[in-house]
């Protein structure tokens, strides 16, 4: 029981992540159409910048400020330069597009910060909380109530503010949206800075635990694109289960199966549920664009 309880805690703890990400990708998705495989480098921008400015001996709360915002405008700048630019291409050029701006992004941190491993000392303390056998990390619990409240306030920005309602009215329909004046331009560079500060969220919250790089980006960005294709694309709360549910598959395979399998089994798990559910494990949404 011990064992399952510390698989099963650390797989949630690791797909707060995915999900965070898989929400960036829902986001983008959303508001533009666009499959943002820049997503994981904004996740490692996060880690490698929070590392960078504590190391310059910013106090750690102003550091973890820098390493959302910079992200943040990469994301805006990056649809303004990149994707504002060709509007209306199609999907596959799009999508080597953000393959591109995340190339960029990784040989620039790379250039300028090397190829070390670093990591963040955890925000309270490194000592275990044992339950029921198991031990939690405190910086687990950091991961997971960060990553509630984030859900949380997605949900009010959403359903309660005129920029949300927004940018939920461009999903559904872009060009009924611009008829009834939204500024959906405006919308789509929130979206991309959003999505962006919430991959470095994730990544400034990974750190501790798990430890960053140059490279990290990689394989958490897919990752998250399977828990948003798994929850079906353009789904926010499937978003969230799927990058829960990735995570916790993948250390319970890692636990009880062999680690060597441990990044093949989310990829396992889309082509399965693609093969059986097309649209997702929570049926996605269907949109007809006009």
């Amino acid at each position: 029981m011990a064992e399952f309880l510390q698989f099963l805690f650390s797989g949630i703890t690791v797909g707060s992540t995915y999900a965070l990400a898989a929400l960036g990708f829902t986001l983008i998705y959303n508001s533009s159409n666009v499959i943002n495989f820049a997503q994981g480098e904004f996740i490692m921008l996060g880690g490698m910048l929070a590392v960078y400015f504590s190391q310059t001996g910013l106090p750690m709360p102003i550091a973890f400020m820098l390493a959302i915002l910079i992200p943040a405008v990469v994301g805006i700048l990056m649809e303004k330069l990149t994707i504002e630019p060709v509007k209306g291409a199609e999907t596959v050029t799009l999508i080597i597009i953000t393959i591109g701006a995340s190339l960029f992004i990784r040989g620039l941190i790379q250039v300028w910060l090397g190829k070390s491993t670093f990591s963040l000392p955890a925000f309270s303390g490194e000592t275990p909380i044992i339950l029921f056998g198991a031990a939690i990390q405190p910086q687990s619990l950091w991961v997971l109530g960060v990553t509630a409240i984030v859900v949380a306030a997605l949900w009010y920005f959403f359903s309660r503010t005129l920029s949300g309602k927004a940018m939920l009215a461009t999903s559904f329909n872009q060009t009924a949206a611009q008829l009834v004046g939204i500024n959906t331009s405006k919308v789509l560079f929130i979206s991309f800075g959003l999505s962006a500060a919430l991959g470095a969220l994730g990544g400034i919250l990974l750190t501790p635990v798990t430890m960053t790089s140059y490279d990290v980006g990689i394989m958490l960005g897919l990752k998250g694109f399977v828990a948003a294709v798994v929850g079906g694309l353009g789904n926010g709360l499937g978003a969230v289960i799927s990058g829960l549910l990735v995570g916790v598959l993948e250390s319970m395979g890692a636990g009880y199966i062999s680690s060597a399998y441990k990044d093949a089994i989310p990829f396992i798990l889309i082509l399965l549920v693609l093969f059986f559910m097309p649209r997702g494990l929570f049926g996605g949404k269907s949109t007809d664009r006009v």
